[in-house]
């Protein structure tokens, strides 16, 4: 079975219905994974949100703390954001682009652990980051 596809005041052609659908299932495909991080990417930005809610640290944005489960939440939102428009490859990314500063008025975030001085998220997301990667199985050569 064909179907006619044409624009009008041009010859139409004819081409063949599985084709199109095809054609239609592997933009689908194409685009279904667009925008998804890697396996390992995906498994430390998850640890990074999960070890920031279980902190029990404050995180500062906008110039108010907000409690860890907030913040997990916010930067959630920004990762998947991100991650929708390809802008997320690596964990340093999403550290780089969703949980340094603030999007709406530029200035930088913070964390604040018990009676510890508050320091730049970025730098205590990366502190993390290295741990957790200290910590893994090293891939066989």
């Amino acid at each position: 079975m064909t179907m006619t596809i044409g624009i009008t005041g041009q010859e139409d052609r004819r081409v063949p219905r599985r084709t199109v659908l095809l054609a239609i299932l592997l933009s689908i495909g194409a685009t279904a994974d667009a925008g998804t991080p890697g396996r390992a990417t995906q498994a430390e930005i998850a640890h990074l949100l999960s070890h920031l809610e279980s902190s029990g640290c404050q995180f500062y944005r906008n110039g108010s703390w907000y409690d860890a489960r907030q913040a997990r939440a916010h930067l959630e939102k920004k990762m998947n954001y991100l991650a929708r428009r390809s802008l997320i490859d690596r964990a340093e990314d999403f550290i780089e682009r969703a949980a340094t500063a603030s999007s709406l008025s530029g200035d930088q975030y913070l964390v604040r652990c018990a009676s510890d001085r508050p320091i730049a998220s970025s730098a205590w997301l990366r502190a993390e980051l290295e741990r957790f990667r200290a910590t893994q199985p090293q891939p066989s050569r």
